[in-house]
């Protein structure tokens, strides 16, 4: 069978990606823009992608087409309807970034509490040494124990998070779904986390449901002025209402791994915001562990071999 990877450059050069057993022909292109992805998959039975978009349209016009493999969790970049209307099988992958994405969790979180790019470049670019003092203390060093982490969405990242922050002694609150009474007593309320959270963490799906999550009203009761951690996807923040409440001090900081648009755009609100202190962003590579990557295409292959398998 032959498969075509249309946005291999989206994982790193010094991590090995071979083709999947029984895949004859393999066909790797680092960025595919749409107007190539039909003569590229003319004749390809799989198509490999991360964010690379498939609509409707271009399935329809890949009459060989049997599987489009994901190389990642999230499948709205693919037209899941014209999939199961032209039979083509549709694959994700999950799991594979349970220690990556934590750990970038807290990178970020510590970075942004502690101030951290703030004070190397307070280092690096001589303030330090013509201030005088042994140390520096201009922005205030906020310690993670005994605060309280909001996590809005529990899964196996969420719990993960979970775990890391009880060691370092925070109080954590699991939010319910917006607007439903909590499923046990495990979960509080969407409106309780909000106003009870020091850091509020985000790892829930972007869906109808949690487009702009976070926006001007739901800021607005977010008592403590918490830090807000976005692992999750970019479009779960309004980006403008997050700058907003950074200006009015309704948040102490936003520290995130995406953004509404990827790569940013130069005129994306966040940009304006970027050298405040509490605020970090990172380009979308909280997943991307060297380990994590090996982990993904090891999960990857062996679904791809056991189709090919199957339909033979």
């Amino acid at each position: 069978m032959q498969a075509v990877f249309l946005d291999k450059g989206t994982f790193s050069d010094n991590v090995d990606l071979p083709a999947p057993a029984g895949v004859t022909d393999y066909i790797t292109y680092n960025d595919t823009p749409r107007e190539l992805i039909i003569e590229r998959c003319q004749n390809a039975d799989i198509i490999f992608t991360n964010k690379v978009q498939i609509s409707s349209d271009i399935i329809a016009n890949l009459p060989k087409l049997k599987l489009i493999q994901l190389t990642a969790t999230g499948m709205n970049n693919v037209d899941q309807d014209a999939c199961a209307k032209h039979n083509i099988t549709l694959y994700n992958v999950a799991g594979y970034a349970v220690k990556s994405v934590p750990e970038h969790t807290f990178m970020l979180m510590l970075t942004a509490m502690r101030a951290g790019i703030h004070y190397h470049e307070k280092v690096a670019d001589g303030t330090w040494e013509n201030n005088g003092n042994f140390c520096l203390l201009d922005i205030p060093l906020i310690d993670l124990e005994d605060k309280t982490l909001g996590i809005i969405g529990v899964g196996t990242i969420g719990k993960r998070v979970t775990d890391i922050a009880r060691a370092f002694g925070m109080k954590v609150l699991w939010a319910e779904h917006q607007g439903r009474t909590p499923r046990n007593d495990d979960y509080a309320t969407f409106e309780d986390v909000l106003a009870q959270s020091d850091v509020l963490s985000l790892h829930c799906p972007l869906n109808e449901q949690t487009q702009h999550l976070i926006n001007a009203d739901t800021l607005a009761k977010m008592a403590k002025k918490p830090l807000i951690v976005n692992v999750a996807r970019g479009g779960i923040v309004d980006s403008q209402a997050l700058t907003d409440a950074i200006h009015n001090e309704q948040v102490i900081g936003y520290a995130t791994d995406v953004f509404e648009q990827e790569p940013i755009v130069k005129d994306d609100p966040l940009l304006t915001i970027a050298n405040h202190p509490r605020v970090i962003f990172s380009p979308h590579n909280a997943w991307g562990s060297k380990s994590a990557q090996e982990t993904l295409w090891q999960m990857l292959s062996k679904q791809v071999t056991d189709f090919i398998h199957d339909r033979q």
